[in-house]
This record gives structure tokens, C-alpha cells and sequence, in this order.
């Protein structure tokens, strides 16, 4: 018979504190719109373990905490072409059956619409798999050369479409319209629209058409390109917002050392000014699937260095509206191969980017300083202040009546700086660089016209003008390192820094597959899950074993780097383990925390699974940890 615990401990100590003020904003009944939104960019196949819309309907919830105000689905169509990727679709009326059904993809529009959130579907409208539906049953959409399709770029694995067909651009339009009747989406991120073969007409011809299709419901367009300085001839299309490309790639360069605030400077003018010249918004982002997989498979932190913490207050304040790829909000440490849906590992979180992120989202919700779009362009201003440090960039943001102050130190060190040109008077820190990873505050101060501060190295704040309330950062939980059964075998390590560790063990007699669950090089290396902070303030991190044995040695690496704050040590079982130190502190040797309460099986149908997984028939539950009533249970 199974045996069913409670485990009295918190779950995850630093999700367990009270709601603060952040997710107050972020998490209101309102819904935020145009000039006051932030775009998600999910993979389904990704997202969670299971990969369907299911179990990501299940997480939209932590995405309307996080401050997302648009979900944009990478393509969920079928998949054909030989490589299997997701802009390979072989029919554009279908779902990838691996994701759910098209119903399935109604459920999860309608809880995003239930949050106040819309979602957008990743249309493709160059071409499809050289293996599509369209292939043998219409071949005349398609463009050749003599009697040969096209592959569009040398792709391999599609065709190109052809707009000199009437029918196709019907059968098109029907796709647009299918998905608005199928699932009542709210918008499209249109791939590749600045491809010479699909005329700027269809675009002018199509965008309205779409837009007034249904009566009362708002469809908005996003194209994948530089449309203000790239694709020029589609500025007039109909275009809701584009890519600010060039101002991505002109951040790619920054690393983690160097003096970079004049050019900062000089590449955030361009993006501001280029606004008076078009009549749509502008999508500003670090990365995304292609910056993340196609460009060298690299990080946030093997793109930007400690770069990406002041570079991401940047993107979300200076202009625009932010882009948060799927996995970015927890430091982006993966490079995720969405050709195979590589799932993203939700349990190694950097809180810095995480408290860091959900309040830029926070302030782009209820602060217009930070107002987007053209019509916000001809109220907004952005003033450059004067740094006495060349490492330190400097500005405001005007909207009306509306102020704040952004500083940020590119620095290698900490810098004492004065900053002038402020509008003096009274300010709300909302956000600080250097008590952010320990959860949000806000503080009451006074700025002078011409301000001295110090600001570590990579460090930010924002101020806002005017009074608001004072929030205190929410006390953490202290965390007691508990084995959650008596045949567990895991290991425990205790450090003052918070990062992204990553495990490396081995054993005699058992495999690194049955160690670690993993099969790749050492970039695929799991990561250990931050558990909670100890009595001493530092960080307390847990890897389980797959195996049923405990391996001989483990070595612990810190953001997936050379860094090894623990090397080659010899393994004891349960063994916790603190850095500085060359032999394991104790062993964790008995349950903590649990007492059995029952032998029967749960009464309530409403139980999720650690991983967010819903299970809705409780007599269907399988071994694992679940979650009922805010309880935590083994079953066995």
C-alpha cells in the first residue's frame, strides 16, 4: 500500500513569503494596456516538463505574477522538414499533437484571458515544410524555379510561398481567421516579413483585413524585423509594432569588463529619435530563440557577462516594449534547443534577475514615465544627466507629470559619483541592485539637483518622483535541510553567494545517466535548486540522486563556468557540504519534518505535483511529492 506523508516544512521558503507590493501590481484585476505591456516570449514544448498547453495553462498564473501582459506562443503547428523545427509547420490549421489539441489550446487562451492576459501565435507566412499538407495538395502556392520548389535562404527543410498566387494569399487569410474563430487569439509575431518575396501590398491588404475581421476584437500585428531602419518599405503596412534589431545587436558586444556608458548613450538615442519617423511601437529585448540557440547556442551570461543585470534595467526603462524570453526571468543560463524542446530548468533560479525583472514589469504597469508607443512619443521625454564617472550611465524618464531617475554603474568596481541635471524633490527607490536578491522594497527619499551616490559594480536604481508608501523586503523562511525519505541519497551545500551551481558526480558501479539523469557534455550539467536561506543568511542548495547508489565523487560549479567552489570531493551520503571548507560539516541522516498521518488516499481532487502538473483524479496518483490544501505529501 502506498503511504501518504505531510511534510509540515515550507515547500520553497523565499515563494512561501507574503504577497508584496510588486505583485500587487503586476497581479491586478486590471488589464494593463498598449504603452504599459510586456511580451513573453514561450515555447510550449519547453515551458514544462510535460510540454503541453495543459501544464503551461497551469504556470500562467506565475507569468501574471511575474508582470506578463502578452504571451507569444513560438509555432505550434504540426512540425515536418526532417529537422523538426517549429517554422517547418506542415499544416497551419493544426497544433503539434504533442502540445494537446486545438481545444486544449482554447482552455489555455481563455485562463490567459480570465488573468488579463492575450495571447499572440507565432505565424509563418514565407513558407512551410517541404513535407506540407499544401505540397502535393496545391502545389501551385508554391514558387519554382523550372520545375523545383524553393528552398527560401538555402533552408533545406522548407519551401517558399508564392504571393503572385491569388489562392494562396486566400488560404492565408483563412489561417489568420481560423485561429481568431478556433482559440480567440489576440494578435500575431509574424516571422520573416521582411522576405523579398512577400510584396509589402500583402502585408497593407491583409493587416486591416485581419484587424476588422471581428467585429470588437483587437488583433495586433508584431513583425520580425528592423521595420524603422531595415525593412523600411513595410513602415506604412499596418504594423502594430517591430523588432528594435539594431539596438539588440548593438548591445551583443558588452562583456563584464570596460568603459561603455557614451556608447549606451549614443545606441539608446538612436532608438528613441528613430520613433518620431514611424507609427508603431517599438519590441526591445536582450534575447529570444534566436539569440539564445541560433547565434552560438549562447546565455544571457555568455552574451552579456554581469553586464546583463544593468543592461535589462536598460532595455525595460529607456524605450519600448520589453521582451522576456521563456527562462529569462531566472537568470536565462540555458541555451535552449527548440528544434528538440530541450525543457527549461525551473529548479536554479537567480532571484537577483528574478525580484529584478518582476519589478522593471511592476513599474512598466503603474509608472508612465515609462510609457511606450507613438502615441506616448510625443509626451515622452528622456533627459541624459551628467555622471562624474565615464562607467556610470544616467537619465530620466518624463511622461507628463510622471518622472524617474534610472543609474547605472557598467563598471567593473564599486564608484562614488555625483550625478546632476536632477529634478530635485522627493523620490520612491523602488529598485536597488544591491538588496534585490533578497526580495522588493521601496524607500522614501530626497534627491538633490546634483546627487552623490556610490553604486557597486554593475549596480542600479531606479527612483520614481513623487510619495509612496515604504515597503520592507519580506523576511525569508529559514530553511532546515531535510531528506524527504529514508532512501533518499542527496547532497546539501551551503554558500554566501547566490548562483547557478551545477553538479558533476561519478561513481564506481553506477553510470553518470543514473547519477545525474543526463546524457550530454558538461554545458548540459543539472543544477542544483536554491532550497532556502539558513540561519546565518547564506544560501542552502539541494541536488537528489537519480540513482539508487551514491557516487564516489561530485564536483560543484558556480554559472556553469571554470569556478569550482567544490572540487573533487569525496562523497558521503546525505553529506552537507559548505564552501571554503575540505570535508563534508554533517550528514543530514533522518526525515525532518514529517510525520505520517494517514494511509489512505487524499479527498481533494484539486493536487499538483511539484512540477505545477495538475492531477485531477486522485485515485490515479503515482509515486512522487504533491501539494494538497498547502500541505506537502510523499506518496508512495
Amino acid at each position: 500500500m502506498r503511504k501518504i506523508f505531510v511534510f509540515l516544512m515550507a515547500l520553497v521558503p523565499f515563494q512561501m513569503m507574503a504577497t508584496d507590493y510588486v505583485d500587487a501590481i503586476n497581479t491586478s484585476s486590471t488589464k494593463y494596456e498598449a504603452g504599459h505591456q510586456v511580451i513573453y516570449e514561450m515555447n510550449v514544448g519547453a515551458f514544462t516538463s510535460a510540454g503541453t498547453f495543459n501544464a503551461a495553462k497551469d504556470k500562467l498564473e506565475d507569468l501574471k505574477t511575474l508582470g506578463v501582459d502578452i504571451v507569444w506562443l513560438m509555432p505550434i503547428y504540426p512540425r515536418g522538414g526532417g529537422i523538426n523545427s517549429p517554422y517547418a509547420a506542415t499544416n497551419f490549421q493544426k497544433v503539434n499533437p504533442a502540445y494537446g489539441t486545438i481545444n486544449d489550446l482554447k482552455t489555455f487562451v481563455s485562463r490567459a484571458h480570465e488573468l488579463k492576459m492575450e495571447v499572440w501565435l507565432d505565424w509563418v507566412p514565407n513558407h512551410t515544410a517541404t513535407d506540407a499538407d499544401w505540397v502535393t495538395s496545391h502545389p501551385e502556392y508554391y514558387s519554382k524555379s523550372g520545375n523545383n520548389f524553393i528552398h527560401p535562404n538555402g533552408y533545406s527543410d522548407v519551401y517558399q510561398l508564392n504571393y503572385n498566387n491569388s489562392d494562396l494569399v486566400t488560404a492565408m487569410n483563412d489561417c489568420l481567421k481560423f485561429w481568431i474563430d478556433q482559440a480567440d487569439i489576440d494578435g500575431y509575431r509574424c516571422d520573416f516579413v521582411s522576405s523579398n518575396a512577400i510584396p509589402a501590398s500583402y502585408w497593407q491588404t491583409t493587416i486591416p483585413l485581419i484587424k476588422s475581421y471581428k467585429s470588437g476584437k483587437t488583433i495586433t500585428f508584431l513583425g520580425e524585423a528592423d521595420i524603422a531602419n531595415d525593412a523600411t518599405k513595410l513602415k506604412s503596412v499596418g504594423f502594430d509594432y517591430d523588432y528594435a534589431w539594431q539596438y539588440q545587436t548593438s548591445l551583443v558586444n558588452y562583456g563584464s569588463s570596460g568603459v561603455y556608458a557614451a556608447s549606451l548613450k549614443t545606441n539608446a538615442n538612436k532608438l528613441i529619435d528613430g520613433q518620431n519617423s514611424i507609427s508603431f511601437g517599438r519590441m526591445v529585448y536582450l534575447t529570444n530563440h534566436d539569440q539564445n540557440y541560433n547565434e552560438e547556442k549562447k546565455t544571457l551570461t555568455q552574451k552579456y557577462g554581469n553586464n546583463r543585470y544593468p543592461l535589462t534595467v536598460l532595455a525595460h526603462t529607456v524605450w519600448g516594449m520589453p521582451l522576456i524570453y521563456n527562462g529569462q526571468e531566472i537568470g536565462g543560463n540555458q541555451a535552449l534547443n527548440y528544434f528538440t524542446d530541450q525543457k527549461i530548468d525551473w529548479n536554479s533560479t537567480d532571484k537577483k534577475m528574478l525580484n529584478t525583472i518582476r519589478t522593471l514589469n511592476a513599474l512598466k504597469h503603474s509608472i508612465d514615465a515609462f510609457k511606450d508607443g507613438k502615441t506616448a512619443s510625443t509626451h515622452h521625454s528622456t533627459t541624459w544627466l551628467t555622471s562624474s564617472s565615464n562607467n556610470v550611465l544616467a537619465y530620466s524618464c518624463k511622461y507628463g507629470s510622471s518622472e524617474a531617475i534610472i543609474i547605472l554603474n557598467f563598471g567593473t568596481a564599486t564608484v562614488n559619483t555625483t550625478i546632476s541635471g536632477i529634478t530635485a524633490g522627493a523620490y520612491s527607490l523602488w529598485l536597488n541592485s544591491e538588496t534585490i536578491s533578497s526580495g522588493t522594497s521601496r524607500k522614501q527619499v530626497n534627491l538633490s539637483t546634483s546627487q552623490s551616490i556610490s553604486l557597486e559594480a554593475k549596480g542600479y536604481r531606479v527612483y520614481v518622483k513623487g510619495n509612496y508608501s515604504e515597503e520592507d523586503i519580506p523576511a525569508p523562511e529559514v530553511y532546515t535541510p531535510t531528506i524527504e525519505s529514508s532512501d533518499e541519497i542527496s547532497l546539501f551545500f551551503e554558500t554566501a553567494t547566490e548562483a547557478n551551481y551545477q553538479i558533476w558526480a561519478w561513481g564506481e558501479g553506477v553510470t553518470e545517466q543514473q547519477l545525474l539523469g543526463i546524457t550530454g557534455g558538461w554545458g548540459d550539467r543539472p543544477s542544483m535548486t536554491l532550497m532556502g536561506i539558513a540561519e546565518n543568511g547564506h544560501y542552502i542548495y539541494k541536488f537528489t540522486f537519480k540513482a539508487a547508489k551514491a557516487p564516489s565523487n561530485f564536483i560543484i560549479t558556480k554559472n556553469g563556468d571554470n569556478p569550482r567552489p567544490y572540487d573533487g570531493a569525496v562523497y558521503v551520503v546525505n553529506g552537507y557540504y559548505v564552501e571554503g571548507t575540505d570535508t563534508p560539516t554533517k550528514t543530514i541522516s533522518q526525515l525532518t519534518g514529517i510525520r505520517t498521518i494517514s494511509t489512505q488516499r487524499p479527498t481533494d481532487d484539486r493536487i499538483y505535483t511539484l512540477s505545477g502538473h495538475q492531477v485531477k483524479d486522485k485515485n490515479s496518483l503515482r509515486p512522487g511529492i504533491y501539494i494538497q490544501n498547502g500541505k506537502k505529501f510523499i506518496v508512495k
